[in-house]
Order: C-alpha cells, then structure tokens, then sequence
C-alpha cells in the first residue's frame, strides 16, 4: 500500500502564530504516535537500554526514573507546552523510541524537536530522518519559522546526525543546564528555517526517496 506523507502544501503562506496540531504523523518507516495512557508499558519497553546514551541526556527516561519522565512529560502535555511522540516502526509495529516538540513559543513561532530516544536496534536506518522530517514539515506546515535542536557536546553522535539532515549549526550555550547526572552542559545549537526548509526538504526526500508527488494527502 502506497501510503502518503502529511507534509502539508509545498509553498504555505505561514500563518501569524504556530499552531501545532496534535495528531498522528505517519511515513513508510515510522509512525508517530501522540502519548497516551495506551502506550505507556510499550514506551517504556523502548525506552529501558542503553544506559550509557542516557548519561548523555538532560533527563533520565529509563528503569526506575520513567514513571517520573512519563508523568513530567504528559504534565507538559496537558499544559500545551509539549507534544510527544511514540515511535512506532511500521516494519515491525512495535514502539522503538520517543520524541517531542518542546519549548513551543507560539507567536515567535518558534518550537524546538527533542526528548529524542531511539532503540539500539533502529539506529543507523532511517528511522530517525523519517521522523524528523515528519516532525520538521508539520511544524513547517503549522506555521513555524524556525525549529531547533539542541544536544549536549559531548554526544558527537547526535551532532553529526542532526548536520545530516541539514539544520545549520549556529553555536555552543555555555553551561546551558544541569542534567541529572549532575553535568553541568554546553548545549550545541541547531536550527532549520522557514527559509531553509525548501533545500533541506529536498535534501531529505532524496534521502528517503520520496517524490514530491506523493505528499498530497495524510497517511492514516
């Protein structure tokens, strides 16, 4: 079944503040799922490995601190500041991660994509460009003129896959925060554009191969 992408009009006209509707974003490799109560044990399931990626986290979402991260992130939720996501893999309909728009400032309409998790086992697919550039086209599609991404800068890893997709590395917060491990953080800043999102849509659906034609309607 040949199942379109919702990436919204190829040229929108943005509207005066971002308004992020919460539903369902849907590719050929993964689906993102809003959290709700349902998928709770299976986000947990996900997210319960890797310790030592964890570390490199501003919060802990693994064993025994998830009732806590599940909690602070659905309380986020309620209040409209985040929106979350399980990760879905079509392939195997499983959950394998999690990821969120977060720090959502309407009429700057700017929003940051973190709180980003993926299982070892779907590293190095396409997994993640997918749901970034699901998340990067509804943010786009909502009215945003930017979106950021922020990782710590020890996690060499995350830095060279957010500069994979194409967001512009604009510098180092110094001391940005304080992560449960007690590290105190420089955060390197990323961001992507109103203005660069028609090079770094196409530099995606090249890598996805996805033609501009297949992006008309939803996928369910």
């Amino acid at each position: 079944m040949n199942e379109s992408i919702p990436v919204g009009p190829r040229s929108p006209v943005p509207p005066a503040s971002l308004d992020l509707a919460r539903r369902v974003l849907a590719g050929r490799h993964v689906r993102l799922e809003p959290y709700a109560e349902g998928l709770r044990e299976d986000v947990r399931a996900a997210l319960d490995c890797d310790p030592d990626a964890w570390r490199l986290f501003a919060v802990n979402g693994q064993g025994q601190d998830f009732d806590t991260w599940w909690r602070t992130v659905n309380a986020l939720v309620a209040q409209d500041e985040w929106v979350a996501y399980a990760v879905r893999s079509r392939a195997t309909d499983t959950i394998v991660g999690t990821t969120s728009f977060l720090s959502l400032k309407r009429t700057r309409q700017c929003v940051e994509i973190g709180g980003t998790f993926l299982h070892p086992d779907v590293r190095g697919t396409l997994a993640n460009a997918e749901a970034k550039y699901l998340m990067l086209a509804h943010a786009f599609a909502c009215g945003a003129r930017r979106v950021e991404l922020l990782t710590d800068s020890r996690n060499v890893r995350s830095q060279a896959a957010i500069a994979k997709l194409g967001a512009v590395r604009e510098g180092v917060l110094r001391r940005e925060r304080v992560t449960w491990t007690g590290h105190v953080r420089d955060s390197v800043l990323f961001a992507v554009t109103d203005l660069d999102w028609p090079d770094v849509r196409a530099r995606l659906e090249r890598r996805l191969g996805i033609h501009p034609a297949e992006d008309a309607g939803h996928a369910p």
